[in-house]
C-alpha cells in the first residue's frame, strides 16, 4: 500500500520527512515480520494484523489513509482519501495495548484537565493574559488562542478542528487542503479530529517514531524542564544523569527487551516509567507500559500539596469539601475519594522499587525511599505555612482570593504563594525522588522555599501596616469632617 507516486512526490516536496521515514523500522520491517518475533522482543501488541497490512512495511498510506472515514480532517488528495493528523487510534492498528494504556495517563487528559478547571484556567490567564496600565492600576485581558497554543497547550495539547478547505498553489498545480485550527501541535493530550486523545509523536517523534528517541531524556526534556516540572534539570545534576551524559553513547537504546547492565547501566526517564526491563538472565524486572502512573504512588507535582495519585486521569472532575477543584483541601488534607488508596500506593511503590533494586542494594533503596517520604512531608508543611499566611491576608483584606471568589493568582502575595508550591516545593520533591539533591537545596529548592515564606510574611506585615495606616487616616478624615459639620 505504498504508492510509488506518493513516495516520489514527497521525496521532492518534503525530503526531510521521507529521509526520516527511510531510517525507521516502519520502513524496514513488515507488521507480519514483527509479529513473528519472540514475545519479549515484540514492539507491537496486536495479536493479529490484517493480511494486506501484515505483508507490507508501514509507509505513508498505512498511517494517512487507514481510518480515514473516522477523521474530520480527511480530504481528497490525488485520488486518495487522506487525513493529516495521525492519532493513537491510527497507531492502535498495530499497537492497541499501548493506546489503551496511554488513555489512562493524566497526560492524555492534559488539555481537559487544564481548560475544564476554572482555577487552573485562572492561572493560565494570569500567565498568558496581556496587562495594561491606566496610570493607577493594571487590567488583565484574557490571552488569545495563539498565545495559549504556543505556551501551555504546546505541551498539554490543543484541540485540532477542521475549519474547511483552502486551495494552494504547489509545484504539482493547485491543490485543496484542510484548514486546521489548533495546528501544528504534538501535545501529549491533543484532542484529535477522529475523537481520540493524545499524540504518540510527543515521545516517538515523527516520522522515524524511534524507540531510541523515546528512551533518551532529551525527549522528555521538551516539556519536563521546569521550573514547575524540573525533571530534566534534576536529572542533569543527578548521579544517574552523570553516568548517562558520560557513558550513554556506549549504550544500546534500540534493544528490545532492554537489558539492565548490558544495554544500559543507569536509568533514563523511560527506564523508571515505561520500558520493559529484563536482567541478563532474562528475568523480567518491569513490563513495558504506556500508563506511566502505574509506577507512581505520589503525585509530587503538587497542586497545591503532594498527594496520592488520582484514580482518574480526568482530574477536572475532582472537587474538595470546600467546593474547589483541588485534590486536597487548602489545609492539605487529601480529597481521598478521588485518590488511590494505601494498598494501591504500596503496589505502585513496589513496582518502582523493582527498577531501583536491579542496580542498588535493599538498604540503599529503602533509605532513599525514606528520605523521599520525608521530603513529601516537609515540603507539604512549608506549603501549609505559606497558605496560612495567604489565608490571613485574604481574611484581613490585604488581598482578594477564594473567600471573595476572586482570581487567586493575580496579586503579589498570591504569586509568591504559587511560586512556593509550584516551583520550589516541586523542585525539592523532584530532586529527592531522582537523587539530584543539590538542585533541591540552592538551585531552586529549599533555600527559595524558605525565602519565599519569609517574603510572603514580610509582604503581609507591610500590607497590614499600610492597611492599618490607611484605616487610621480614613477615621481621622471622617472625624474632622464630622467636627466641621457640627
Amino acid at each position: 500500500m505504498q504508492p510509488k507516486a506518493v513516495f516520489f512526490c514527497h521525496a521532492s516536496v518534503t525530503p526531510g520527512i521521507v529521509a526520516d521515514w527511510e531510517r525507521s523500522l516502519h520502513a524496514k520491517v513488515t507488521s507480519g515480520e514483527a509479529l513473528q518475533k519472540k514475545k519479549l522482543e515484540h514492539r507491537v501488541s496486536a495479536k493479529s494484523i490484517a493480511e494486506h497490512l501484515a505483508r507490507t512495511t508501514v509507509g505513508c498510506a498505512e498511517c494517512h489513509i487507514s481510518n480515514s472515514e473516522k477523521h474530520m480532517d480527511t480530504f481528497n488528495h490525488e485520488g486518495y482519501q487522506v487525513h493529516v493528523v495521525i492519532t493513537p487510534e491510527d497507531c492502535s492498528i498495530c499497537h492497541p495495548a499501548e493506546r489503551v494504556q496511554y488513555e489512562k495517563n493524566i497526560m492524555s487528559y492534559a488539555p481537559i484537565n487544564l481548560t475544564n478547571n476554572p482555577i487552573y484556567h485562572s492561572l493560565l490567564t494570569s500567565i498568558n493574559g496581556t496587562q495594561d496600565f491606566d496610570g493607577i492600576s493594571t487590567s488583565l485581558e484574557d490571552p488569545n488562542e495563539q498565545t495559549n497554543f504556543e505556551s501551555c497547550l504546546y505541551c498539554h495539547g490543543s484541540e485540532v478542528l477542521v475549519q474547511g478547505l483552502t486551495s494552494r498553489e504547489t509545484i504539482f498545480g493547485d491543490m485543496e487542503f484542510p484548514i486546521l485550527s489548533g495546528w501544528p501541535n504534538q501535545g501529549v493530550g491533543r484532542l484529535n479530529p477522529d475523537g481520540s486523545m493524545g499524540s504518540c509523536s510527543a515521545c516517538h517523534t515523527r516520522h522515524r517514531f524511534s524507540i531510541q528517541m523515546a528512551r533518551k531524556p532529551y525527549t522528555c526534556a521538551e516539556c519536563h524542564k521546569g521550573p514547575d516540572f524540573p525533571a530534566f534539570k534534576v536529572y542533569q545534576v543527578s548521579k544517574h544523569g552523570n553516568i548517562f551524559f558520560s557513558a550513554g553513547d556506549e549504550w544500546d537504546f534500540e534493544s528490545v527487551p532492554w537489558v539492565v547492565g548490558k544495554d544500559f547501566t543507569a536509568p533514563t526517564c523511560a527506564t523508571c516509567h515505561a520500558s520493559l526491563i529484563v536482567t541478563q538472565d532474562g528475568e523480567v524486572v518491569t513490563q513495558r507500559t504506556h500508563q506511566m502512573n502505574n509506577r507512581l504512588w505520589w503525585r509530587i507535582f503538587g497542586i497545591i500539596y503532594a498527594h496520592p495519585h488520582p484514580k482518574s486521569s480526568n482530574t477536572a472532575i475532582i472537587i474538595n469539601k470546600a467546593g474547589s477543584p483541588f485534590p486536597t483541601e487548602l489545609t492539605g488534607e487529601p480529597t481521598s475519594e478521588y485518590l488511590i488508596d494505601e494498598e494501591l500506593m504500596l503496589a505502585c511503590r513496589e513496582t518502582m522499587k523493582k527498577v531501583c533494586l536491579s542496580c542498588h542494594s535493599t538498604q540503599w533503596v529503602d533509605d532513599q525511599f525514606v528520605r523521599f517520604e520525608n521530603t513529601i512531608r516537609t515540603t507539604n508543611e512549608m506549603t501549609l505555612t505559606a497558605t496560612k499566611i495567604l489565608s490571613r491576608a485574604w481574611e484581613k483584606g490585604a488581598a482578594s482570593g477564594l473567600p471573595q471568589a476572586f482570581n487567586i493568582f493575580d496579586e503579589a502575595i498570591e504569586k509568591k504563594w504559587v511560586e512556593g508550591w509550584l516551583f520550589f516545593a516541586n523542585s525539592t520533591r523532584y530532586a529527592s525522588a531522582m537523587a539530584g539533591a543539590d538542585y533541591g537545596v540552592f538551585a531552586n529548592g529549599r533555600w527559595y522555599l524558605a525565602k519565599n515564606v519569609q517574603e510572603m510574611l514580610d509582604g503581609w506585615n507591610l500590607s497590614s501596616r499600610t492597611a492599618s495606616k490607611r484605616s487610621r487616616r480614613l477615621r481621622k478624615t471622617k472625624n474632622k469632617r464630622s467636627k466641621k459639620q457640627n
